[in-house]
């Protein structure tokens, strides 16, 4: 314990890597799931209270004390009090106190504590590669297995088929691969930006590499999210090396386009990027689905403008405001969980989720912290931070937090929270690419 509170970070490094450990049988009845990276970011903000206080404790003069407690945790931290005080108005403001409490408490641990945790552990460079080591091999160790599952047709069921990569979460955490790999991605291709010599070709190759396991995940908003986010990554990094890139992809665009052939590819990898163009003129049972969940949560807003109905509440307003032509459940299977109905208990679009349980005060809070993160990542120049916060910001605009893998985004969020809020001068996370330490 001694050494965890000397060097925090390594908490955290715990929290990301307990999420790979397989959750084995789900029973979706059975309400919460508390999983070992649950406790380990209870035990990850115990430790980082315990910095906190312990860095008061060791200035006792007040002026000293107030500098020291800013270096802990610096003023950019208040950007996540809106996100706490919106969640806490539409809990009280819940017709249902008691089911909008344990809601309260999960968006506290995933936008608030954990977050806050990690930008007290995540102190300086070491502290900074330990975390993002943690990622990056929570990604290969996916991405590895996801791979397999493919190969093997072990994974979760696609067409028929068991062939969709998804790593240790699951097929009931669908997404849960596809994020934790385009995390390490991102963190791979800000490095190689940064580095030089043998560990930017050793980066920028281990980036390539994780990206076939997203292609194998055959998840749609992943590869769009992630398209974005690396540009994001490129234009802070370089504007001009941008613009070569984009030219270049869209000249490559072009040509497979026009090349013969082009369309006629038979495989899944093929049919579902094919279909990425489908979503509105012939979108599929799955979109379509998420079409009426978005009607779903906008009319839940509707009823409840300011303060929402109630986090956690949206599952159990759903069948009286969604359209007839919303499906019951969503088809899931796996040799884990084998075949299951997943019910639809979310709108699968974060801002949409917090619209309709908290309200216009809410989602203005969640747009706030976002965006001043965002802001903040352009404005210092760190390239690691824009990146993962331009994926996040995509992904919840067709998925939102649940599962296992939602403890690796409060850690991501922590993550580009301390990016900003220390922003380093050299290394992988940041810094102008002429102030960048080549040496080490």
């Amino acid at each position: 314990m001694r050494a965890l509170c000397r060097r925090p970070s390594l908490a955290a490094a715990a929290t990301v890597l307990l999420t790979c450990l397989p959750a084995g049988r789900q029973d979706l009845s059975s309400g919460v799931q508390v999983t070992a990276a649950d406790v380990a970011s209870l035990l990850l903000v115990a430790i980082a209270v315990t910095v906190a206080l312990a860095s008061r404790l060791t200035h006792p003069l007040p002026a000293r004390a107030v500098a020291a407690a800013s270096a802990v945790v610096p003023a950019r931290a208040l950007v996540l009090a809106p996100v706490a005080g919106a969640a806490g108005i539409a809990m009280l403001a819940s017709p249902d106190v008691l089911t909008s409490l344990p809601g309260y408490v999960r968006c506290l641990q995933v936008f608030v504590l954990v977050p806050l945790a990690v930008l007290v552990a995540v102190r300086d460079r070491t502290d900074t590669l330990i975390v993002g080591g943690a990622l990056v091999g929570a990604a290969a160790l996916q991405g590895l297995v996801g791979c397999v599952q493919a190969v093997t047709g072990t994974g979760a069921s696609y067409a028929g088929e068991r062939v969709r990569a998804v790593g240790t979460f699951g097929a009931l955490d669908i997404m849960g691969m596809a994020g934790v790999v385009s995390y390490g991605v991102l963190i791979l291709l800000a490095a190689g930006l940064a580095w030089r010599g043998g560990r930017r070709a050793a980066a920028l190759g281990g980036a390539a590499l994780l990206c076939v396991p997203l292609a194998l995940s055959l998840s749609r908003g992943a590869w769009l999210a992630l398209l974005c986010a690396s540009l994001v990554v490129l234009f802070v990094h370089s504007r001009a090396l941008a613009a070569r890139v984009i030219l270049l992809g869209a000249a490559a665009a072009t040509v497979l386009a026009l090349g013969p052939g082009a369309g006629s590819d038979p495989d899944l990898l093929g049919r579902r990027l094919a279909s990425i163009t489908s979503v509105v003129s012939q979108p599929d049972q799955s979109v379509s689905d998420r079409y009426s969940l978005w009607l779903t949560a906008t009319r839940i807003w509707l009823d409840h403008p300011l303060t929402g109905a109630g986090p956690r509440r949206f599952a159990e307003l759903r069948d009286a405001y969604a359209p007839i032509e919303l499906s019951s459940g969503s088809d899931t299977d796996d040799p884990v969980n084998g075949f299951q109905r997943m019910p639809l208990l979310s709108p699968h679009n974060m801002y949409l989720l917090t619209l309709s349980e908290q309200g216009l005060l809410g989602l203005a809070a969640l747009g706030a912290c976002l965006g001043s993160m965002a802001w903040w990542a352009v404005r210092a120049a760190v390239p690691a931070a824009a990146g993962l916060l331009a994926w996040q910001g995509i992904d919840f605009l067709y998925g939102d937090v649940g599962g296992p893998s939602t403890v690796v985004t409060s850690v991501v969020l922590g993550l580009v929270l301390s990016l900003v809020a220390r922003p380093p001068a050299t290394g992988w996370a940041g810094g102008a690419p002429v102030a960048l330490d080549v040496a080490r």
